[in-house]
């Protein structure tokens, strides 16, 4: 899996980038789309932006991350804002683990009902 970051507005420190990348790398379990059994590399790509959203405003929510991964058949979105930037990388990891999920109960639900259809 690989973790693409896009900051605007503010300088990617090393710590920061190493936080998220930790952060994202830890969906990885959520995704079991596999190139080969041997190898077990994930075809995922999880893209994050971390926003500043204004330069002289200390009030109110003023960081802003969006992430967003490539599945077969669908990209899934999640985006956060608070006034600290690691709350809101933690809160999007969080939306994006909950899309995965719901994503994965969505296949296997579909896989059910075509398997139910034939037995009938």
């Amino acid at each position: 899996m690989r973790v693409i970051i896009k900051t605007k507005n503010l300088d990617l420190a090393e710590g920061l980038k190493n936080f998220t990348e930790e952060k994202f790398f830890g969906l990885q379990k959520f995704i079991n789309i596999l190139k080969k059994e041997e190898e077990k590399k994930t075809l995922a790509e999880v893209l994050v932006e971390l926003e500043k959203e204004t330069e002289h405003h200390k009030k109110g929510k003023i960081f802003n991350v969006k992430a967003q991964i490539h599945l077969p058949g669908r990209d899934l979105m999640a985006q956060a804002d608070s006034d600290d930037l690691m709350k809101a990388v933690i809160a999007a990891k969080e939306g994006l683990k909950i899309e995965i999920e719901k994503y994965k109960f969505k296949n296997i639900d579909k896989n059910r009902r075509q398997q139910r259809k034939a037995g009938l």
